[in-house]
């Protein structure tokens, strides 16, 4: 599954976009001079040594003009930073409407490399038939790359995607992310034919189907958490009771399972945010720390083949809400 102009601007034509720009992109930050305060090098001399999408923020941060400064910029810890939403635009203004050709490739640069290469087309292809193309969603900046911290956010129907150089303390991902896809339409069949990230929600079935009775009665309940934009992701509160079957009442076999449900909730993602989010999961007690629930009071198609479920520990919500069509709500925290 291929989005139709997912590699319109290919890598090499985006480097020598970059370079050819010279003084108007003069600067590019390589996450080590993030922490070190170090000078930035020459755009095309950083293009060849890291190119991430932290080094592309910082060019991007230093090619804005004022009135673009004006537009997109916010102070570091702005309460605009750590919200998230299944359809919103973080500013009022579109990358189409915001930014130049060279900025735009940018973006597109630094979306694509915040995912996994083997997914990323699959991410635009949900981008394009979700929102109708990366260019319809808006970019926010808070604090500046070099100085400190800094984040880069992207939002839009069905994204929240951020890039903060690991500068955003206590929170993988750079805080709460969104994730979702709309297939061939809102409501979706039972199936979800076309949906990119359906493959997860099967593969939580998977660990549904080999409970037993016992487990199946304290892991499937009736409605799931509501959805209430930031708050939808709110850890539980030290003491407060996980909702559904403890994964350390698990047998090793069904143990394993849930691993391989989170190998596929985080393959979309790229290498740095995977190893960041099961650092912080094993630290907080790995795979026994959680809770995995279903919810019947969702279930198109009455077929028991459960749409939304989710997996919960005291610092992390990963809430896959499959009907009437996909929304997944992501909070990893390091510590409670």
């Amino acid at each position: 599954m291929r989005c139709p102009d997912c590699d319109s601007i290919g890598r090499r034509e985006f480097l020598k976009t970059v370079a050819a720009g010279g003084a108007a992109l003069a600067t590019s930050i390589t996450v080590s001079q993030l922490s070190s305060g170090a000078p930035a090098p020459g755009v095309a001399a950083a293009a060849a040594t890291s190119e991430t999408s932290e080094t592309i923020v910082g060019t991007l941060y230093q090619s804005l003009t004022p009135a673009q400064r004006q537009q997109v910029t916010f102070p570091f810890g702005h309460p605009l930073q750590s919200k998230v939403d299944n359809n919103w635009q973080i500013t009022p203004v579109t990358i189409a409407e915001t930014f130049n050709p060279d900025q735009r490739a940018m973006i597109r640069e630094i979306f694509r490399d915040l995912h996994n290469p083997e997914f990323v087309d699959k991410v635009f292809y949900h981008i394009d038939e979700d929102g109708g193309g990366l260019e319809k969603y808006s970019v926010a900046l808070f604090g500046e790359p070099g100085k400190g911290g800094f984040e880069f956010v992207l939002t839009g129907r069905h994204c929240t995607v951020r890039c903060d150089g690991d500068t955003v303390a206590g929170a993988a991902f750079g805080g709460p992310i969104f994730y979702g896809h709309a297939s061939q339409g809102f409501n979706e069949k039972p199936d979800h034919p076309g949906n990119v990230y359906w493959y997860q929600a099967k593969r939580a079935n998977e660990v549904f189907q080999a409970l037993d009775g016992k487990q199946r009665q304290i892991a499937l309940l009736g409605d799931p958490r509501a959805e209430k934009g930031t708050s939808t992701v709110d850890v539980k509160k030290p003491g407060e009771p996980l909702a559904g079957l403890p994964v350390s009442e698990m047998t090793g076999d069904q143990r394993e399972l849930v691993t391989q449900v989170l190998h596929d909730l985080l393959l979309p993602f790229r290498k740095e945010d995977r190893e960041r989010a099961m650092q912080d999961i094993t630290a907080n007690g790995g795979v026994n720390s959680l809770a995995m629930s279903f919810y019947k009071n969702m279930d198109i198609g009455n077929d028991g083949v459960w749409d939304v479920w989710q997996l919960e520990s005291p610092t992390m919500v990963w809430y896959f809400r499959g009907a009437p069509h996909v929304h997944v709500w992501v909070n990893i925290r390091a510590g409670a």
